[in-house]
C-alpha cells in the first residue's frame, strides 16, 4: 500500500521485473527469506501491502493479500494467490473479525509516515485473532536508500514504537539474514519485529 511518487501500477511492474531476473531465479535468492517466513508458522495470513505476492508466496501462499495497486493484485492472482485492493477486500468474505491467524506487513511501513503506518496497522488488526502473530519487516540503511518511493526510515526502535502505539505486545525482534551492520551495504538485510494481536478489550 505504497504512498509513493510513482503510480502504484508502475511500481508493481517494477517489482515483478526485479523478481523475475534470470540470475535471481537461478540462485534462488529468496530461499532464506522463504525459510524464515515459513518457520514463523503464520497459518492463514493477512498480507497487507502484498505487492506482487512475494512474501505471501514465501509464507506458503495460505492467506490473502491486500494492495493499493490493481496491477499488483492482478500479478498476485496470476501466480495463484488470493489478493484484493482494499475496497474489494472489505467487501469480501474475508473481511470478518478475527478470521486470520496472523498479520504481515513486509516492506510496507517505509512507504509512509509513522502516523500513516499506525493507522494502517490499526485498520487491519481487527481481522486477526486475539494473540495472533503480527510481523513487521522493514529495510535497513542500504535497502531504504535503494528505492526513491521510500518515505520514512523504520529501525527497530521505531518499529517497537509503532507496535506500542497500536497496542501490539512485542515478542521479539532481529536483523535478518545478517547482523544490522551488514545492512549498511547489503540492501536486502531486514529489520523484523514480531508481536501479538491485542485482545479486543485492551
Amino acid at each position: 500500500m505504497a504512498i509513493a511518487p510513482h503510480p502504484p501500477d508502475d511500481y508493481a511492474d517494477r517489482l515483478a521485473r526485479l523478481e523475475t531476473m534470470w540470475w535471481k531465479r537461478l540462485l534462488d535468492v529468496q530461499r532464506p527469506y522463504r525459510w524464515y517466513l515459513r518457520r514463523l508458522e503464520l497459518g492463514f495470513v493477512l498480507d497487507v501491502g502484498c505487492g506482487v505476492g512475494r512474501s505471501l508466496a514465501n509464507a506458503g501462499g495460505h492467506g490473502v493479500g491486500v494492495d493499493l495497486s490493481p496491477r499488483a493484485v492482478e500479478l498476485c492472482r496470476l501466480r495463484g494467490l488470493e489478493a484484493y485492493v482494499p475496497r474489494d477486500f472489505l467487501a469480501s468474505r474475508h473481511a470478518r473479525p478475527h478470521l486470520f491467524d496472523s498479520l504481515l506487513l513486509a516492506h510496507v511501513v517505509e512507504h509512509m509516515t509513522f502516523s500513516q503506518a499506525r493507522e494502517l496497522l490499526a485498520a487491519y488488526l481487527p481481522f486477526v485473532k486475539p494473540a495472533g502473530r503480527v510481523v513487521l519487516i522493514a529495510p535497513q540503511v542500504a535497502g531504504f536508500a535503494s528505492d526513491a518511493t521510500h518515505v520514512e526510515y523504520f529501525d527497530i526502535p521505531k518499529l517497537l514504537r509503532l507496535c506500542a502505539a497500536a497496542g501490539v505486545p512485542v515478542e521479539g525482534h532481529r536483523s535478518f539474514p545478517f547482523p544490522s551492520a551488514v545492512g549498511r551495504i547489503f540492501p536486502h538485510n531486514e529489520f523484523v519485529v514480531i508481536g501479538r494481536a491485542p485482545h479486543p478489550s485492551r
